[in-house]
């Protein structure tokens, strides 16, 4: 069995070898599409207006299940089933208040790949510079 390793080991490493010895012409290298100024700072603006939308779907559940164990609260009868429904709204509570940090600090974390978009999006465009030309008297 260890000779089959072996030959297989071979095998892989002149498969690599010879594999890594594939040159790309440079024609080919200079056809290649120039990459799109700004797309990492586009992209993490996208990735965080997704993330934020997923937490504001998740704030909106938390928001309702608030409500509605304070409903639970109001219906729930004294004793332990009122002090059991007052844990419930309170656990319910904490939970929105984590998820409403959570939130902010996404507005702003999107906030900030948004200005640095347009940061970048205003280094891209080209300045107009006026250059005056000089007026000779004749």
């Amino acid at each position: 069995m260890s000779v089959s390793i072996r030959l297989a080991g071979l095998a892989a490493s002149a498969a690599i070898a010879l594999g890594g010895a594939v040159v790309v012409p440079a024609a080919v290298a200079d056809d290649a599409p120039a990459p799109v100024p700004c797309a990492q700072q586009q992209a993490q603006v996208d990735k965080a207006a997704e993330a934020l939308a997923r937490v504001t779907a998740v704030f909106a559940r938390q928001e309702a299940r608030v409500e509605k164990a304070k409903k639970v609260v109001a219906q729930a009868e004294a004793g332990r089933a009122k002090a059991a429904a007052r844990r419930a709204l309170a656990d319910a509570k904490h939970d929105r208040d984590e998820t409403k940090v959570t939130k902010r600090a996404q507005q702003q974390r999107l906030a900030k790949a948004e200005e640095r978009l347009a940061e970048c999006e205003a280094a891209q465009t080209p300045t107009a510079t006026t250059t005056a030309t000089p007026v000779v008297p004749v």
